[in-house]
């Protein structure tokens, strides 16, 4: 595939994230599925590694990489508040359609005003990941 046709090529999948250089990022769910491209331009754009699960520090913004049997989705975005900032946002992001481990966005929408988050869009983040933005209720943005 080339550069054109991929959505992650040259810094396109954090800036479709709205990530910022000197944002702090936290990674859950990683698994060998992940992508690894989108990995290495968000650590590029913010110019640091990304924290994993242990961090205890307050975070921009968390991607959760989530699959359709990871379990509960409610949990896993309450555990995805744990050192986010008050301004911070949640990615959450699953397979596209029809790739192993999709989660239909109905489940999403049914779990995140549980967990106290509000989705505000959802988007193409590369080309077998979707990204949706989830927000703490009460934010516009």
């Amino acid at each position: 595939m080339g550069a054109t046709a991929d959505p992650a090529a040259s810094g396109g999948a954090a800036k479709r994230l709205s990530i910022t250089p000197g944002q702090v990022v936290q990674e859950l769910g990683y698994d060998s599925d992940v992508d690894h491209d989108l990995r290495d331009d968000v650590e590029d754009v913010t110019g640091a590694e990304m924290l994993d699960e242990d961090a205890v520090e307050a975070v921009d913004v968390v991607l959760l990489w989530w699959r359709e049997d990871d379990g509960d989705l409610v949990d896993a975005l309450v555990d995805s508040l744990t050192s986010l900032g008050d301004n911070g946002v949640v990615w959450l992001l699953s397979p596209k359609s029809g790739r192993p481990g999709h989660v239909e966005p109905a489940d999403i929408d049914d779990a995140a005003p549980t967990a106290g988050l509000h989705a505000t869009s959802t988007i193409a983040v590369t080309s077998d990941w979707s990204g949706t933005r989830l927000v703490a209720r009460g934010r516009k943005g």
